[in-house]
């Protein structure tokens, strides 16, 4: 007879204890334990307890591969939830063998733990091994399923309540009720300055203040003074929230006819249009993809209207991005203007206001919500239907897509849903915002996902002042290299690589259902060496944190003075200059409760759940390398997150949205 030593912890959340009977077996490579019903003491399995057992054995197991806890109701008390954190087992021997697990275990049932080291499989896994990650795969495979949100868009999880979400996939209890505080609290606020009640016209743009004054902080109230300038205006496309957008032009497009004679009067004497092109100094915002999205007609009743505008920029000699021509539509013509600096005060801040309104379509819809929320959506699903948790892929990303499922289903409900803000308050609406998706699908390309190729393709490497370029590349870096010691500490050969069975069907799933099997998008389907695998693995887990929290996190600084962002407009775009004047600027803004309602959904309000970026107290790498590369991965992020602070220090607008201290782990707001 020997023994073994037994520890089990239960999860930190706030209903992670439970009542039930628990029991344990033991498997190794030279047989398996009897199943042993662990001592039901009160304080056993309650939230946060670490507990020990003695398990005896008739002889020593050997090499411990899995364990079997099973769940069972004790006595006459009701079955509940029971969150493992994780098992630890020590031999007769005195070796320790550790079981990571990290999930909720409901209902009487029975779950396998593999041994906590990564293992990719091969021939040479055992049996009861591979028997236990196909049962894995095919219970998740049974609780998550795909299904069509529209027509050329990247499929989702096939459910739209958050209820018959797995537990594993559900929001914590404790960051559920921050998050439905925040929003209770700031459409309290609204309601009571009675705000959410008038569906009039702006009187005056200083009215719009007031509300300010409710959703402010320091840098939105920079962007209100700051937000008719033109050097501003341009900044925004470098470092606001969509930052993704402006592309080198090394030639004026023939549907954007720009005239030396038009900008004469921005570029000043001593330069020309063409030279400025030729040496690299203009660029292009072209929001072509909102051509065919319809303009939503149900905001407070009233017809709104839609563009598909052009921006040319110029770097002038002061280092500043500003614009020198806009037009408000593809088709150049009599009815398409081109607006300059030069026209009036009016007709000029029109203009803007206009490509602002496209921005902010194409931003919340195409570069945060598709780009992110959706793909990430995408790496969940695929993840855990192909990868099983004692995969070191598995490991190594899961953290990243955390409570990713609850987030996206909520904003499918309250961002896009009948009753949500897009349709009440934005101009795509539910309607638009499928045709937006698919418009921009169009342009999804690999290059576009991976942010070194992403900088390059859009020849934006040299743009001065670019802070989410300079920090963004730094964090990638430091992703890359993380990666890299993992793909490598793990995968010996590129042939492990193209041999690994799991990895290649994780893969080709989010081929097929995240990027629709578009193969002109240069997307992979497979992936056949380490070098392919440590690229792919650095922009999934650069998707979900950091490129999601440069899109996301200056929302609550840029967005709650509405005329930077109009949400929507509700007048025809000018067709003519010299006919725009302050009163038609305030016509054309959003009414007083949409400009309300769009304040209150900008949740600001911290979870007390946040995991920051490249935080893991979840232990799932068991290996003292792995470790060591965690660690050294959180002193870089570290060192970033000191030069972003020692920076900003001196700016009068920081860029504070990629500092690793502010980033989280996964898309969860």
């Amino acid at each position: 007879m020997v023994t073994y030593k037994i520890k089990i912890a239960t999860g930190t959340d706030l209903t992670a204890g439970t009542c039930v009977q628990v029991s344990i077996v033991l498997v190794g490579d030279d047989g398996e334990s009897a199943k042993h019903q662990l001592p039901h003491k009160w304080n056993n399995f309650i939230r946060g307890a670490v507990t020990d057992f003695e398990v005896d054995t008739e002889k020593d197991l050997g090499e411990l591969l899995l364990i079997r806890l099973s769940t069972e109701q004790y006595k006459t008390f009701n079955m509940d939830d029971w969150q493992c954190r994780y098992v630890d087992v020590t031999s007769p021997s005195g070796q320790l063998y550790q079981f990571p697990f990290y999930q909720w275990i409901s209902g009487a049932t029975t779950v396998e733990i593999p041994e906590g080291k990564g293992v990719i499989l091969s021939g040479n896994t055992p049996p009861v091994l591979q028997q236990q990650r196909r049962a894995e795969l095919e219970r998740q495979r049974s609780t998550h399923k795909w299904k069509v949100f529209a027509e050329g868009v990247p499929h989702c999880i096939d459910t739209d309540k958050v209820q018959e979400l797995p537990l594993n996939d559900q929001f914590s209890f404790i960051k559920r009720s921050s998050f439905s505080s925040a929003i209770m609290t700031k459409n309290y606020e609204m309601k009571m300055e009675g705000f959410t009640t008038c569906k009039e016209s702006w009187n005056d743009i200083d009215d719009i203040r007031y509300m300010l004054s409710l959703q402010n902080s320091k840098i939105s109230d920079v962007v209100a003074e700051l937000w008719k300038e033109d050097y501003f205006f341009g900044s925004q496309y470098l470092n606001g929230t969509n930052p993704m957008i402006i592309k080198k032009c090394s030639k004026i497009p023939e549907n954007f006819p720009v005239g030396e004679n038009m900008v004469a009067s921005s570029l000043g004497t001593m330069t020309s249009l063409q030279k400025e092109v030729e040496d690299g100094n203009i660029f292009l915002a072209d929001y072509k993809i909102m051509i065919g999205v319809p303009a939503n007609n149900s905001v407070n009743g009233k017809q709104q209207y839609i563009a598909a505008p052009m921006c040319l920029l110029w770097k002038n000699p002061q280092d500043q991005l500003v614009p020198i021509a806009i037009q408000l539509a593809q088709t150049p013509g009599e009815n398409a203007p081109i607006f300059l600096p030069s026209d009036s005060e009016a007709d000029w801040l029109l203009a803007k206001m206009w490509v602002r309104n496209s921005d902010y379509q194409v931003h919340k819809v195409v570069t945060h919500y598709l780009c992110t929320h959706f793909f990430a959506e995408a790496f969940n699903i695929a993840t855990t239907r192909q990868l099983p948790m004692s995969h070191p892929v598995y490991k190594l990303i899961s953290p990243h897509l955390r409570y990713t499922l609850e987030i996206n289903i909520l904003a499918r409900i309250s961002g896009f849903g009948p009753q949500g803000f897009f349709h009440q308050g934005a101009v795509t609406g539910n309607g638009g915002i499928p045709i937006l998706m698919k418009n921009a699908m169009d342009g999804v390309t690999y290059s576009s996902l991976c942010l070194p190729d992403d900088i390059q393709t859009r020849g934006v490497e040299s743009i001065p002042n670019y802070l989410f370029r300079d920090d963004g590349m730094k964090i990638w870096l430091a992703v890359e290299s993380f990666v890299s010691n993992i793909v490598h500490y793990y995968y010996k050969s590129d042939e492990a690589v193209s041999a690994d069975p799991e990895l290649q069907a994780w893969v080709a799933e989010i081929f097929k259902e995240g990027f629709l099997e578009n193969k002109s998008s240069g997307i992979p389907s497979s992936l056949e060496t380490t070098a392919s695998l440590i690229k792919y693995l650095t922009m999934v887990i650069f998707t979900c944190s950091a490129h999601h929290a440069a899109l996301n996190n200056g929302e609550s600084d840029f967005y709650p003075w509405m005329p930077n962002n109009p949400t929507s407009l509700k007048c025809p775009p000018p067709t003519a200059k010299g006919i725009s004047t302050m009163q038609s600027i305030l016509d054309a803004l959003p009414d007083v409760n949409i400009t309300a309602a769009f304040l209150a959904s900008l949740v600001t309000a911290e979870s007390t759940h946040v995991i920051l970026f490249g935080d893991y107290p979840d232990v799932r790498f068991t290996e003292k390398i792995p470790q060591k590369f965690i660690k050294d991965f959180q002193n870089k992020l570290a060192e970033i997150s000191k030069s972003i602070n020692e920076r900003n220090k001196s700016m009068d607008l920081p860029y504070p949205y990629l500092d690793p201290k502010k980033i989280e782990n996964s898309v969860t707001a």
